[in-house]
């Protein structure tokens, strides 16, 4: 009994490092900031989720502690990796000329899409020029 634990451990340990070796290769191989952010979030919460199940079968009294890390991952990578790339199109991040559908910006009103951050709008006032 001991050695199936032992086996099926390994090969999740296995199988989530093979996932967070394609994150990143995923973070090398995409176009633009918004396909690096789905590939980095998504590969990595998998990936980290099947290393701790691993992990929970070769120390099975660890298990409760892996849980909670693994419920609080799947709650704030996604979430975290949304808001990011919400920043990211709000200052005007541009995407890949491959990308053609870009729902945000239909959600998006021109209202709550900025001329220009604060920071700039600072500097600006100031009478700093801003650097191309």
């Amino acid at each position: 009994m001991e050695s199936l634990l032992d086996m099926t451990g390994g090969l999740l340990l296995v199988a989530g490092a093979a996932f967070l070796l394609l994150g990143g290769l995923g973070l090398w191989r995409m176009p633009d900031l918004f396909n690096r952010i789905q590939a980095g979030a998504k590969t990595t919460t998998l990936g980290t989720i099947l290393i701790l199940a691993g992990t929970a079968f070769l120390h099975p009294e660890w298990g409760f502690k892996l849980l909670l890390i693994g419920l609080f991952l799947l709650f704030t990578n996604p979430l975290s990796s949304q808001v990011l790339a919400r920043a990211a199109h709000r200052r005007g991040i541009e995407t890949s000329p491959k990308t053609s559908v870009d729902l945000l910006a239909d959600s998006l009103s021109e209202q709550d899409m900025p001329e220009k951050l604060p920071s700039e709008k600072t500097l600006s006032d100031k009478g700093i020029e801003e650097k191309s």
